[in-house]
């Protein structure tokens, strides 16, 4: 046990391993911070035999994770892809103003209905005063009972029939001075008086009025009133326009005609006829729109002969003179059924 307890380092034979010469050395060559800072790989490493020393670059202050960089643009198939996906999301939002547009007109329709009361309304067209014997017979208000999409289209008709009785009225003054140089063409006169009061009401009531109910209650049966009427005043646009003499308008021939006996008044009838042409082209042109319209709104010839039978169907002088009918028929079968054989 003795042995146990004994000091090996007491020994005198006892050589200590710090003391090697090898230890010494590298304890000497060691960097001046001592061994917990020391880096081996500070230093260039050993080169092999017959291999120069290479230097190793110092690390980077600014360190950055690395980020891989495309080497490739993307596929050409996803570019069209989000221009499809751009172009719904606008159609979208086109359609989610255009409905919202649609809301607040129907509300604000509705608020003036309310004011005025749908049944309560009170005649404004013509605009007569008040002292006039006679009152206003019809109620026109476009933007109260047309949609905001049809209310340009109503309002250009509107100008357009203005127009026309316009170039009626100055057909009169046109067929007056006519008159007044030439005597013989006083049945001209007398034809534009009676052309302006019956083409002016009779072109409202027959085919503008026809056209403001359509656009308004969106109306089939309206719109193939407005298309015969509007033709036939179509062909008497022209034929005003060329002006046959006797037929009471300062068309071109009438003008050119009255040239011999006047040359202002024939300039004065120049001017109508011009009047007339424009009219003639304008109603071509809106002619046209209005069909298009008409074609978008999903109308149709079916629909028109169902509003027809619709409407006398529930026509009370229709149903009471159908009743009287049938009563007689009844009737009269009864006294034929009743009546004794000779």
């Amino acid at each position: 046990m003795c042995d146990f307890d004994s000091n090996p380092f007491a020994d005198p034979d006892f050589s200590n391993p710090f003391q090697d010469p090898s230890v010494i050395q590298v304890t000497r060559s060691a960097p001046p911070g001592g061994l917990e800072e020391y880096n081996p790989f500070r230093h260039a490493r050993t080169a092999g035999p017959g291999n120069a020393a290479k230097s190793t670059p110092a690390p980077s202050q600014n360190t950055q994770p690395a980020i891989m960089k495309p080497t490739e643009e993307p596929p050409a198939y996803s570019q069209p892809r989000n221009q499809d996906q751009a172009r719904a999301q606008a159609e979208l939002l086109r359609r989610q103003e255009e409905l919202e547009r649609k809301a607040a007109e129907l509300d604000h329709r509705e608020r003036e209905l309310q004011s005025h009361g749908a049944a309560g309304r009170k005649n404004n067209w013509p605009p007569l005063p008040q002292m006039f014997p006679v009152g206003p017979c019809f109620y026109h208000d476009i933007a109260v009972d047309v949609p905001i999409e049809f209310q340009k289209t109503v309002k250009i008709m509107y100008n357009l029939w203005i127009f026309h009785a316009g170039t009626l009225f100055v057909n009169m003054f046109g067929c007056l001075a006519w008159f007044s140089v030439d005597g013989s063409h006083g049945v001209d006169f007398g034809l534009a008086i009676l052309w302006f009061l019956l083409f002016t009401p009779c072109s409202f009531v027959c085919w503008y009025r026809p056209l403001y109910g359509a656009f308004r209650s969106d109306s089939s049966f309206r719109f193939f009133i407005f298309f015969f009427v509007y033709i036939c005043q179509f062909g008497v646009h022209v034929l005003q326009a060329i002006g046959i003499t006797g037929w009471g308008t300062c068309g071109w021939i009438a003008a050119l005609t009255s040239l011999n006996s006047s040359i202002p008044v024939g300039i004065i009838m120049l001017l109508v006829a011009a009047l007339f042409t424009a009219l003639s082209v304008g109603s071509l042109i809106m002619f046209k729109k209005v069909h298009a319209l008409y074609r978008t709104t999903g109308a149709s010839f079916e629909k028109a002969q169902q509003e027809f039978a619709t409407g006398v169907m529930s026509n009370k002088t229709v149903q009471t003179a159908a009743a009287n009918a049938a009563a007689s028929v009844a009737s009269n079968a009864a006294r034929g059924a009743f009546k004794p054989h000779p």
